[in-house]
């Protein structure tokens, strides 16, 4: 227990001294996404839940037929629902931990492609020509801004990663070679 305590102590600390050095407007952004997160969270407990009932319900009356078109739209469905949830959570939880300012433009267009794959997988087989198109039109202008935000990002992404490892590798030839030199005068 005695653990438990200053393992809250500390992160509450820590949590203090991150806020004293906070803007007004930064501390409104942290706030604003701590309440987004509870809201969100229980958004995805209710929608777990409700697919938990469904699943459950469709087996108890020997009605989960996957291949029923139906009961596909409704259980895949709920599925992508709680994949956005979770996925709109996750780029949240990235504000909060200070990792990015703000929810990034490439989470945008990544939650709305995972909705509109979402709209494919519920629609109905009867659906007009045109609407089908528009989704297709909206799916790839979506699916083309992602893949040009990641040729943008990637590259720089690469080059500090090759940095770092570059940094690693000279630091630790560098500890070998004070290893080995502490060695040789230990010998002498």
């Amino acid at each position: 227990m005695d653990r438990k305590k200053s393992w809250l102590r500390r992160d509450f600390d820590a949590l203090r001294l991150q806020w004293d050095v906070l803007t007004f407007y930064e501390r409104f952004e942290q706030l604003v996404a701590h309440v987004l997160s509870v809201v969100i969270s229980a958004i995805i407990l209710v929608s777990l839940w409700q697919l938990i009932h469904a699943v459950t319900a469709l087996l108890v009356s020997d009605a989960l037929n996957p291949l029923d078109h139906a009961v596909f739209q409704t259980v895949f469905g709920m599925v992508m629902t709680l994949l956005i949830a979770l996925e709109f959570k996750h780029s949240i939880t990235r504000v909060m931990a200070r990792r990015d300012h703000i929810v990034q433009v490439k989470t945008v267009v990544l939650v709305a492609l995972l909705a509109i794959a979402r709209k494919f997988i519920i629609l109905d087989p009867a659906s007009a020509p045109a609407q089908i198109a528009a989704l297709a039109f909206a799916l790839v202008a979506l699916g083309s801004v992602y893949w040009l935000m990641r040729q943008r990002d990637d590259p720089v992404d690469a080059t500090a990663a090759a940095h770092a490892e570059l940094d690693r590798t000279m630091y630790a030839q560098r500890q070998q070679e004070t290893r080995s030199g502490e060695g040789a005068r230990r010998g002498d």
